[in-house]
């Protein structure tokens, strides 16, 4: 997997920060089957990833790890795993233990698409429901076209791990099994202290990179 930094060029909105620091709920969260993993939980599968600090991403054959980095404050906003025919955004966000924070943002990401003219529809995948979303944009040769987008969020140990699919695993169902099945083993790492839920986890360049 190569690795390289990227200016940052947001593709879909922010998950909104909740003003609220409501008090985590210490009852044990089920055990997760299978990943996306906590850091406590990570299994002995001898899976090389790349410690981008609130994230440690899945070495794959022929996949490139972008970070995007905000050049006004140098911070890394997202990674982007991509390939020739798409991409996959990774973001992870603060969460309550036991809380559904995909289920409370869900509908404001599908109301910013509908403000900006798209459409953002619900429907069941892998790792429950996502949104399907098209959007009309305007190509670089100044043509209009429709941009495609499946948007999926992952509830864990008091994080939530969203995923945007561009390209060809937002629209073809053999692609997104094969970026899903890498999705599934990204490991994330929500540290100890307390966040507003919503709030998104810090990501770092590698020291290597």
């Amino acid at each position: 997997m190569k690795f390289r930094r990227k200016s940052a060029d947001p593709v879909e909105p922010d998950v909104e920060s909740s003003a609220e620091t409501t008090p985590e709920d210490e009852t044990q969260s089920p055990a997760r089957t299978g990943g996306p993993y906590d850091i406590n939980d990570v299994p002995a599968d001898d899976v090389p990833r790349l410690d981008i600090g609130s994230l440690l991403i899945p070495g794959a054959e022929g996949f490139e790890l972008r970070l995007q980095i905000d050049e006004a404050t140098q911070e890394v906003r997202s990674a982007l795993l991509t390939q020739e025919d798409g991409a996959i955004e990774l973001r992870a966000f603060a969460a309550t233990r036991n809380g559904d924070l995909w289920s409370e943002v869900r509908p404001r990401i599908a109301a910013d698409f509908a403000q900006r003219g798209g459409t953002a529809s619900e429907r069941e995948g892998r790792f429950g429901t996502e949104l399907v979303c098209q959007l009309t944009v305007k190509t670089e040769d100044g043509r209009t076209g429709t941009q495609a987008s499946r948007i999926v969020g992952i509830n864990g140990e008091r994080w939530m791990l969203r995923v945007t699919m561009l390209g060809r695993p937002a629209v073809d169902e053999v692609a997104n099994e094969v970026w899903s099945s890498i999705v599934e083993q990204v490991v994330v790492r929500r540290g100890d202290q307390p966040m507003p839920p919503g709030t998104e986890l810090p990501l770092q360049v590698p020291s290597n990179g």
